[in-house]
Parts: structure tokens; sequence; C-alpha cells
């Protein structure tokens, strides 16, 4: 009597997987998918079934087994889809971080090499006598650097270079 239980059971599961149909109107065009189409439309098979839900039974069932033997089951050691999310978009937020991590140290190195081409630059005009004008931050004029200054200029900025630029 159990083993007929069984077998009818198993035999009305395997009914349940209904057939998805692709509803389909009069121009031929989809308009929607689902186990019944909406009147004026042809139900078509897409191929696609749906599968039955869980049995609750069974699960627990092997929950329980599981616990009672001591052994974690598969369904417990499973994550449930809302941590597996948080999983998900806490790899997305450091994945974030490190990208921003490195286009700031990108950025950084760029602008540490465009001051490092001007202050090479500057340095050629000082040593191919150039005449060159300082801006005064207290009165905004601008006189040309003494022929006497080129020498500590020179020297100056040949020292930020050693340091800053390697």
């Amino acid at each position: 009597m159990k083993r007929l239980v069984a077998v009818a059971m198993m035999v009305m599961s395997a009914g349940a997987a209904a057939q998805i149909n692709k509803c389909v109107d009069k121009s031929g065009k989809v308009v929607g998918y689902g186990y019944e189409c909406q009147p004026g439309t042809t139900p078509q098979a897409s191929g696609v079934k749906a599968a039955p839900p869980p049995a609750p039974a069974a699960g627990a069932a092997a929950a329980a087994s599981g616990a009672a033997s001591g052994s974690a089951s598969p369904a417990a050691a499973a994550k449930s889809t809302a941590e597996r999310d948080a999983d998900f978009r806490k790899r997305q937020m450091e994945k974030q971080e490190l990208t921003g991590k490195d286009d700031k140290k990108a950025a950084a190195a760029a602008q540490n090499q465009r001051a490092c081409d001007e202050l090479r630059a500057y340095l050629k005009s000082l040593q191919s006598g150039n005449r060159i004008t300082k801006t005064d931050p207290k009165t905004g004029e601008r006189p040309f650097l003494a022929d006497s200054d080129y020498s500590g200029e020179t020297a100056k900025t040949q020292k930020t270079l050693d340091t800053n630029c390697k």
C-alpha cells in the first residue's frame, strides 16, 4: 500500500511540470508567455517546461535526518538567494573600491609626470639663457630674472627635479 501511494505521488509530481506556451497574435507577433494564452492569441509550444516546486516534506525530512546524523545537509550548506545577492554586492563594492584606488594612483602618476615634464622644460629654458619672468605675488608685476639669479634658479630647479622626478 505504501509503495502504491509513493508511485502515485511520483506520477502526480511528474504531471506538475507543465508546458509553458508562447502566445502569438494573428500577425505572428509574440505577445507573451504563459500556461494559458489570452483570447485572440494562439498558443504554441515553447519547449520550456516549468519545474514543479520542491516538496517541503522531503526537504524538511532531509534536513532533520542530516541534523540527527550530525552532518550538514547540502540544503543547509547552500546559501539562500539573499545571502548570495549580498555576497555579490559586496564583491562589486570591493571591485569598485579597487578600481577607484587604481584610477586615483594613475591620475596622481600622470599629474606627477606632467609636473616633471614642465620642470625639465623650465630647466632647459634656464640653461639656454632664455629670458624668464617671475610674477611678484604682492604687486602682480612680472619682472625679468636677473642674470645673476640664473645660476641659483638653475640649481634650485635641478634639486627639485632630482628629488621629485626619478
